[in-house]
């Protein structure tokens, strides 16, 4: 099974990618997602969240997104230690599904994280990698509307991440993001395509 990671700054469109690529019949494994049931109620990792960030973090009983949130991307050393709690259950998440998808004769699957790449490599487990790029206005001006932030707290969320550049030159394929949806799914396709017919062994670059 070929694996894929598709990546891309907070606001970039990565999303409405991942989703595109599902209309072709490629699974996704969306990290966000699964780091959202693991701090929900009964998530594996609720209680070592509460106990390393306190209960200023809860809201009616329960982890507060919007509340986390605002504590750790206004904090760097808060947000190392959230990620260090979250990535290793996220990336075992991870590895079981992909085991379950290769099992099941899946030919292709991506794996949808923001933090694919951050440190500079692609990881073991990824035989290529999809980058999603926008202009930093666009993404803030995504967050603002989509996400009902505040400019100011979609800078912070732009800064606290690793300059989505920096992943260029080892994605294989760079979708920009700078125009239409259409034309957002017309690059998509364009991957689409390569990954269902061969893996995507042959291609390499901006779509």
């Amino acid at each position: 099974m070929h694996v894929a990671g598709l990546t891309g700054g907070t606001g970039a469109g990565k999303s409405s990618a991942a989703r595109r690529f599902e209309t072709h019949g490629i699974s996704i494994i969306d990290a966000d997602r699964i780091g959202h049931a693991l701090a929900a109620p009964g998530g594996d990792a609720v209680d070592v969240i509460v106990n390393a960030f306190g209960d200023a973090i809860l809201s009616c009983g329960k982890i507060s997104r919007e509340k986390l949130g605002a504590l750790v991307f206004a904090d760097a050393t808060a947000l190392a230690m959230l990620n260090e709690i979250m990535q290793p259950r996220i990336a075992l998440t991870i590895a079981q599904r992909c085991a379950e998808l290769a099992a099941s004769g899946c030919p292709v699957c991506i794996i949808d994280a923001a933090l694919l790449g951050d440190d500079g490599t692609l990881e073991p487990c990824l035989e290529s990698l999809i980058l999603v790029c926008s202009p930093e206005e666009s993404r803030v001006a995504r967050l603002v509307t989509h996400r009902d932030m505040t400019r100011e707290l979609a800078w912070k969320r732009i800064r606290a991440q690793v300059d989505p550049e920096t992943k260029r030159a080892f994605s294989r394929w760079v979708i920009e993001n700078d125009g239409t949806l259409d034309d957002l799914h017309k690059q998509v396709d364009v991957v689409a395509d390569a990954l269902l017919s061969d893996g995507g062994s042959s291609s390499h670059g901006t779509v």
